[in-house]
């Protein structure tokens, strides 16, 4: 008996994918195991396995599909032995199977809740109309005009509402719109477009695109964000990073500024463990652990990969894994388990010589650390007056989550540790 394949869900929250490209043919003969197809998903793209064997009798969607739902019939496999011409005519016409069950999310990585509209809800079908036999021009002209077909005494053949039945039926009487909820629980609809006759592109949308504004947006709305800003002084780490990149030459690491702030983040973060937490309604989440999610630029957007257990880790390790991810975040490789979760991020733009910014908290986590561009400045060094380097940094937090003297002490821990690096690597 033949097999139906299925658009995957690929993580927990996906809802439709891209079939970037088939990896098979009609007629080819698959095992378990065996790569299908290459699925775009908002964040990356993944290989899907077979996990039957048998023979690709029919691709039901072509390749560079976009918008398939998860769980519809995206091809068939014919078993061992099986026409496979009767196998794919048996498919040709396979309805949309029922969307598969997703085991819930792990606290820690459960995406942040659906904004709600309260919007006027659109008028709803009589839940009979389906059931009234009618011809499809009185199905349109029923609903344009709000009648419900049900009420509606059909003289066509066998009963069959036509055209001429809809003359001075009254239309079903309107639902009443609930009442408003809270402004705070408003979705702002976006401005509608005006180019008012400007030259101009119009760009399509990519579905991480449409992720990040979607996200961005909710976090705004939902999350109270509080921001804390501290100026570090960065010799001292500038100075260990050079002997220890002369130490691990031999190992082919080479550590960035940028590896040691998040080891800095990992560490002080353990040591202040009211900001390594996460807002669950009526309950907190506080980790044992620092999971670091660094946000890595990515052609289309912007991704934040994960660095676990950054508490624990050496820094050539952290340095090894992040140069890992980063490459693979960008060829659009990362599993769903690299990118979603996390206790806390880093966001560093110091490379584009920002000076200090303050990054969107990036839900379901309760704070994000925002890293400015290292520089010469005039700074109190030893009671004196001199030139030091020095970076501004600003963490962002969840105010439903963490007190504003919280995040100061978690500052001031991130502030020590940079200052004097060696005590984070004790």
């Amino acid at each position: 008996m033949s097999k139906t394949i299925q658009m995957p869900a690929l993580s927990p929250t996906m809802e439709e994918g891209t079939l970037a490209k088939w990896l098979v043919k009609e007629g080819d003969t698959v095992s378990s195991g065996d790569l299908l197809a290459e699925i775009e998903t908002d964040k990356a793209t993944m290989e899907f396995e077979a996990v039957d064997e048998g023979v690709v009798a029919k691709i039901l969607v072509a390749e560079g599909s976009e918008g398939v739902k998860v769980g519809t019939v995206i091809a068939i496999i014919a078993e061992e032995g099986e026409d496979v011409s009767a196998a794919a005519a048996g498919g040709a016409s396979a309805p949309k199977a029922e969307a598969p069950k997703v085991d819930p999310v792990p606290a820690k990585a459960a995406a942040a809740p659906a904004v709600t509209a309260a919007s006027t809800p659109a008028p709803v079908k009589a839940a009979s109309d389906d059931r009234v036999k009618a011809s499809p021009l009185a199905r349109r002209l029923a609903e344009a005009k709000g009648i419900d077909l049900a009420a509606v005494s059909g003289t066509g053949p066998n009963g069959r509402v036509v055209k001429a039945d809809l003359e001075g039926a009254a239309p079903a009487p309107k639902a009443v719109a609930p009442a408003a909820a809270p402004a705070t629980a408003l979705a702002v609809a976006p401005a509608a477009a005006q180019d008012f006759g400007i030259p101009h592109e119009a760009i399509k949308l990519s579905g991480m695109r449409k992720t990040i504004a979607r996200r961005l947006t909710e976090s705004k709305q939902q999350v109270p964000h509080i921001y804390l800003t501290v100026d570090v002084q960065l010799d001292r780490l500038l100075k260990l990073r050079t002997e220890l990149n002369a130490g691990l030459a031999s190992r082919d690491v080479k550590l960035s500024v940028n590896d040691l702030l998040i080891k800095a983040l990992g560490v002080a973060l353990v040591q202040v463990p009211e900001c390594n937490v996460q807002f669950a309604g009526d309950q907190m989440l506080q980790f044992k652990r620092a999971d670091i999610s660094v946000a890595v630029s990515i052609p289309g957007g912007l991704i934040t990969p994960i660095v676990t257990g950054v508490d624990s880790k050496g820094v050539a390790a952290i340095s090894t894994e992040m140069k890992d991810l980063a490459s693979r975040a960008k060829d659009g490789k990362l599993k769903p388990e690299e990118y979603q979760g996390g206790t806390a991020s880093l966001s560093n733009m110091g490379m584009f010589g920002i000076k200090q910014f303050e990054a969107v908290i990036n839900p379901p986590q309760a704070m994000i650390m925002a890293i400015g561009a290292g520089e010469k400045r005039p700074f109190v060094v030893d009671d004196s007056l001199q030139i030091a380097t020095v970076m501004s940094a600003t963490g962002s937090f969840d105010h439903r989550a963490i007190d504003g003297a919280d995040g100061a002490r978690l500052m001031k821990a991130f502030r020590e540790l940079v200052e004097n690096p060696l005590g984070m690597l004790a």
